[in-house]
């Protein structure tokens, strides 16, 4: 098959002929029908993120279901999924708990090996054996994909494959912010730093929560004129003024959720600033390893406010997918305003290079 290989920050990625093995046991083999091009690559193609090279790229996905690995009875061939880059191991004391987006196994093992959850690869490069890697236990670039069954989620066969990829990692990872991680109340006032893919889902998620004032923030007007589609009801043009100073003149007591959509340390602080008494910040957007930001310890327990992670929208894949793909169907939730485009597997590396540029939201490689 072909696939996009990933070496190093220095080379570009490059399609390559692949070969893919069979399923093992709990395994599934999907074809893709669309995959989605996230910030989180453009980490990897920086070389900002430690990850297991050459490896396969792409985490966000979508397909049909094409062969069943060994004791695997709860999809079927011909069945439609959308693609989990956290597969719950269902074993390790986070899953039991319910806080499968914490899965210890998925961490340990496939993440820090870029393997499935044996600790081995099914890829390897066709020309001459030499073993690739997993991203994220999905690595969606490419024309098919092994997953450990678990990581394929069955969603309704009349949701269209090429848009419900986005659900994959954008959606549930802004909405679930808001639904799970935080737990937005009817009412609340919040505010969004960075409007791209994933804050756009975060405008999107306080609506569904009732907030009921929803403040967008970016650097680029555009896309906060995007996110009153989705939601917003005012804007902050950060390349104007400072942020902070606006927000406040927007709410004087300052906000009760303020989530960083894009996880640079300037905006992790300037999301803290933002909060009102009890407020808590939310950290969606990930930063390069080894970022550091700064607060004020004494501060922050005087307001009696929080800093919240949010890995993956704190989502349970099984329950929460097939429902995200339920609100949109419903119309509830708006994924066809969110894709900026689509590109053949060829140009990959070009997708990368618009969506560095700032200029696009998602673009979705088709094979």
């Amino acid at each position: 098959m072909q696939a996009v290989v990933f070496r190093n920050p220095e080379t570009r990625a490059e399609v390559t002929e692949v070969t893919l093995d069979a399923p093992k046991r709990g395994e599934v083999r999907v074809k893709i029908a669309a995959a989605g091009v996230c910030h989180s690559d453009l980490h990897v193609k920086r070389g900002e993120w430690d990850a297991p090279a050459p490896m396969i790229m792409g985490h966000e996905g979508s397909g049909v279901v094409v062969e069943l690995g060994e004791d695997v009875t709860s999809l079927a061939v011909g069945d439609h999924v959308v693609l989990s880059w956290v597969p719950p191991c269902g074993e390790c004391r986070y899953c039991l708990q319910g806080h499968e987006a914490r899965c210890q196994k998925v961490v340990e093992v496939n993440n820090a090996h870029g393997s499935l959850f044996d600790g081995t690869s099914r890829l390897s490069r066709t020309e001459d054996g030499e073993p690739l890697r997993h991203y994220l236990s999905v690595s969606s670039f490419a024309e098919e994909v092994v997953v450990p069954v678990s990581g394929a989620i069955k969603v309704r066969d009349d949701a269209p494959l090429d848009v419900i990829a986005v659900v994959g990692c954008a959606v549930a990872t802004g909405v679930g912010a808001v639904l799970n991680t935080a737990g937005v109340e009817p009412g609340a006032t919040v505010a969004v730093i960075g409007c791209g893919g994933v804050g756009l889902n975060v405008v999107q998620g306080a609506k569904l929560a009732g907030a009921e004032r929803i403040i967008a923030v970016d650097i680029v007007p555009e896309k906060t004129a995007m996110a009153l589609q989705f939601g917003a009801t005012d804007r902050i043009d950060a390349s104007e003024r400072d942020a902070v100073e606006q927000l406040f003149e927007l709410i004087p007591d300052g906000a009760d959720y303020v989530f960083d959509a894009i996880g640079r340390t300037s905006t992790t602080e300037q999301a803290i600033r933002m909060l009102g008494l009890g407020g808590a910040a939310v950290i969606v957007g990930l930063p390069p390893t080894g970022a550091k930001a700064s607060f004020e310890p004494l501060v922050l327990a005087e307001a009696d406010q929080r800093i919240l992670g949010s890995n993956y929208g704190s989502v349970r894949p099984s329950i929460d997918i097939p429902a995200l793909v339920d609100r949109y169907m419903d119309g509830q939730l708006k994924l066809d305003p969110l894709i900026s485009g689509r590109r053949p597997l060829a140009e990959a590396a070009e997708a990368l290079d618009d969506l560095e540029t700032g200029g696009v939201l998602r673009t979705l490689l088709i094979p």
